[in-house]
């Protein structure tokens, strides 16, 4: 484990593959830390610079006090970029890790050389139903929650097949700091970057799994049409977790995406 002080506080990270390789950074989705990621970057770490983090508020990296807003997250990888040295990386992001994606491509795009928005959207959900969110968290904790995101995150298949998988990610949602998924809700129910996103250069892939309950298809695909020649695919059999649910469909649209533009 590795752990970094920038201006917010305390960062979990973890690096692995060549050192002199081309860099990647995984960025992970709300009620998640970077472990969601361990079959994508084991594989990608044989050929690239592989970066994880647990973003503010989640994992072991530490829950700043007060709301939160995605510059802030946008911030904090800036800060734990140039800790290590990245001038430039590729970033695949996963929901929130796609917000966070869009809005250093439209801040920053001189430090990307690519760019993959998995299961995400300029603006995701409403600020009524955050708010709402948020509410039922204060008075139930997470596991007031639970089971409501686990029908978003997986598919009925992965529900029916694979019950030992999914009791582990649900306890790894209820092991998130509470305090940090709120903040981090605050910060989802003010974002939006749908004008935004049209000045983005970067070399673009989106993609979204066909029974993704939290961003559908549509809003994924609606995305990928604003943001100037930016590619779209579709994950058969799979929800809001790729990493997880489909690891390997989702890797072979991510090598495609870094071997065409991610060497800078």
């Amino acid at each position: 484990m590795a752990f970094t002080r920038l201006g917010h506080g305390l960062v979990h990270w973890r690096e692995s593959g060549p050192a002199g390789a081309p860099a990647v950074v995984l960025v992970n989705s709300l009620g998640t830390d970077f472990r969601i990621w361990d079959e994508v970057a084991a594989a990608l770490s044989a050929n690239w610079r592989i970066i994880t983090y647990d973003k503010r508020g989640h994992g072991l990296s530490e829950v700043p006090p007060g709301s939160y807003a995605i510059g802030d997250f946008t911030d904090d990888l800036i800060g734990l970029a140039d800790h290590l040295g990245l001038k430039r990386f590729a970033l695949v992001g996963l929901s929130i890790g796609g917000l966070i994606g869009q809005d250093l491509a439209v801040r920053r795009p001189e430090r990307l050389t690519a760019l993959v928005l998995a299961d995400t959207a300029p603006k995701v959900g409403t600020a009524e139903s955050w708010n709402a969110r948020i509410e039922t968290i204060r008075k139930g904790g997470l596991a007031a929650i639970a089971d409501s995101v686990m029908e978003r995150w997986f598919t009925p298949a992965f529900h029916a097949g694979r019950p030992d998988d999914l009791a582990g990610w649900r306890n790894a949602l209820l092991r998130q700091p509470a305090d940090g998924y709120i903040a981090t809700c605050q910060a989802l129910s003010q974002a939006d970057l749908t004008n935004a996103i049209g000045s983005i250069p970067v070399p673009t892939l989106a993609v979204v799994g066909d029974g993704d309950l939290s961003t559908p298809s549509d809003l994924v695909r609606e995305m990928a049409q604003r943001i100037p020649g930016a590619g779209f695919a579709l994950i058969e059999g799979c929800g809001h977790i790729p990493p997880v649910e489909q690891p390997d469909r989702l890797l072979t649209l991510v090598t495609e995406h870094l071997e065409k533009h991610g060497r800078g």
